[in-house]
């Protein structure tokens, strides 16, 4: 049987502040305000880095919720990122596409295990309840690798209008090596499939 914990970490908090964070990103780039959107960009980072680097130290701070939340909390700052970033045509639209397309599809298989992995009857009020925890998500390596090189295309892309560099070859080349690790990544989670879910059982 699926197990009880406590949703209220702090990791899990750290997630829900990038959450927050997300649409702020998103309203500072639209209006070009990159300098200030750098420092928030910085912040979001910095509750990436501490979420998990707390939930790997501290046993009590680990939670199956956090194994979701953290990665989603990645998708969905990455994606109001990238939408902005393109808006500002920063970021060419293709790219964006792609990126976009791969983290509805992994948001997608995220509620699908949910409900797979709730046992008999399942209602909407289990589903929903976050202390309720059913499976725990392991990314892959290049899952892993992608991340990082898509919020280095990122910081790099707001940095570009600071700095004035943003018809830089070194920048295309950025966003040649993110659509690589971003196909990288998505077929690593079709290739992998189940192992990527551990299921918790009493």
């Amino acid at each position: 049987m699926p197990g009880y914990e406590n949703p209220w970490t702090i990791p899990n908090m750290l997630s829900m502040t990038r959450i927050g964070l997300a649409p702020v990103l998103g309203y500072l780039i639209i209006e070009e305000d990159f300098n200030i959107a750098l420092g928030v960009f910085a912040l979001a980072g910095l509750t990436d880095l501490l979420d998990g680097f707390i939930a790997r130290n501290w046993a009590s701070q680990k939670s199956a919720l956090g194994s979701a939340l953290d990665p989603l909390a990645d998708k969905i700052l990455i994606s109001i990122l990238y939408v902005s970033l393109t808006y500002a045509d920063l970021i060419p639209v293709p790219l964006t596409y792609m990126i976009i397309s791969r983290d509805v599809m992994l948001i997608a298989a995220v509620f699908y295990v949910r409900y797979r992995t709730l046992p008999t009857p399942r209602t909407l009020a289990k589903y929903f309840n976050p202390c309720y925890a059913t499976a725990r998500l392991k990314p892959t390596f290049i899952s892993k690798v992608n991340t990082a090189v898509q919020l280095i295309l990122v910081a790099a892309s707001l940095a570009a209008p600071v700095f004035n560099y943003a018809d830089s070859i070194y920048l295309q080349m950025l966003w040649c090596l993110t659509a690589f690790t971003t196909a990288a990544s998505a077929y690593s989670y079709y290739h992998y499939g189940r192992k990527t879910v551990q299921v918790i059982k009493g």
